[in-house]
């Protein structure tokens, strides 16, 4: 892996992990709903896109770390599904 390679993995890591303070913030308090159901699906879509890229590009780093966010995506619109009568 070359010095880019590894700066773009990096990259993708620290915007990958923005989703995190979010998830733990849901899962302590039980409640999701001022979480925003359409945001989460545009972001699915861009990051799904976003792979589709990566492999016609064949760039692991924009593989991988947008597969990541597509599960933490997932997680909190499963979250939020689960959570959506807790006020």
């Amino acid at each position: 892996m070359d010095f880019i390679e590894a700066l773009g993995l990096v990259a993708g890591i620290c915007t990958s992990s923005s989703l995190v303070p979010q998830l733990i913030t849901t899962i302590k308090k039980k409640k999701a709903s001022e979480v925003s159901t359409v945001m989460f699906i545009v972001l699915l879509t861009g990051n799904a896109l976003w792979v589709y890229y990566g492999f016609d590009k064949k760039d692991i780093p924009i593989i991988s770390t947008n597969l990541f966010t597509i599960g933490l995506n997932i997680a909190m619109l499963t979250l939020k599904y689960k959570y959506k009568n807790n006020e």
